[in-house]
């Protein structure tokens, strides 16, 4: 599937299971973002599955259906289902790497610190740590009054191309993802999986504070960063997809070959 495919033609979970060349098993757990569904990263997994890698895209639970679902469910459930989809993979893989975009990236960081010998690398588009926006503040206070917001799916440079997201933002949930940022932020020194980390130079969802804290904390690994200049924050539907599709594979390619290293 390539990277101008419907992003509204799956939002199913996708699994598929491959083998290289060599015979090796590569596994890649790849993870959506917050009020988001398997449709934003589908091309992007298909890819990698005709890579010859064994694949996992879960649907996080909660997404997919309405945002007062989303509401309902917490970070911990989240990540269950990128652990749950991890935990299968390592059953049967000799090398397992992990994707995500935007709060997906959170949620595979915090896998790699959680399973920091299992997790031999990353690939992070537009990663969320955290924000500088004033009003997200304050929603674990707002939340019982103020259920919902404007929704924050959709941003994409790349004409006729849209992101099937949610039509608001859940603040209960929200608040829940707040928690999981300080969490994952406060254990990024565990982090020792090569990071591969996009991050595109307009974006109107995560903003920069994010790739600081990443850099800023995650000292036990090495961060190559490439810039997106021609994508907003859902990149992995926009004009730089191709990029990050290619990029991802060759990165993943170097993890798992035995004479080859990863250069920061």
């Amino acid at each position: 599937m390539s990277a101008t495919a419907d992003p509204t033609a799956d939002h199913e979970p996708f699994s598929t299971d491959g083998t290289v060349s060599d015979g090796r098993r590569i596994g890649v757990v790849v993870s959506h973002g917050f009020t988001g569904t398997p449709a934003s990263m589908r091309p992007w997994a298909q890819h990698l599955a005709d890579a010859g890698y064994s694949v996992r895209l879960p649907l996080l639970p909660g997404h997919g259906r309405t945002w007062q679902d989303t509401n309902r469910t917490r970070w911990p459930q989240w990540y269950g289902a990128i652990e749950d989809a991890y935990l299968d993979l390592a059953r049967t893989c000799d090398t397992v790497v992990a994707c995500g975009l935007s709060m997906g990236g959170t949620l595979v960081t915090r896998l790699a610190e959680q399973h920091p010998d299992g997790v031999a690398g990353l690939v992070l588009v537009n990663p969320a740590y955290g924000t500088q926006r004033f009003d997200a503040k304050f929603a674990p206070y707002i939340a019982w009054a103020v259920r919902s917001r404007p929704a924050i799916g959709g941003d994409i440079k790349k004409p006729g191309v849209v992101e099937a997201a949610a039509d608001r933002t859940p603040v209960i949930a929200f608040a829940s993802l707040a928690k999981l940022w300080k969490r994952t932020v406060a254990d990024l020194s565990t982090v020792t999986a090569p990071v591969l980390l996009y991050r595109s130079r307009e974006d109107h969802v995560v903003d920069p504070l994010s790739a600081q804290l990443l850099k800023r904390h995650a000292t036990n690994t090495t961060i190559r960063e490439v810039v997106l200049e021609n994508s907003y924050h859902v990149a992995t539907l926009d004009n730089d997809a191709p990029l990050i599709f290619e990029g991802s594979v060759e990165f993943i390619r170097a993890l798992s070959d035995p004479v080859t290293k990863v250069s920061s």
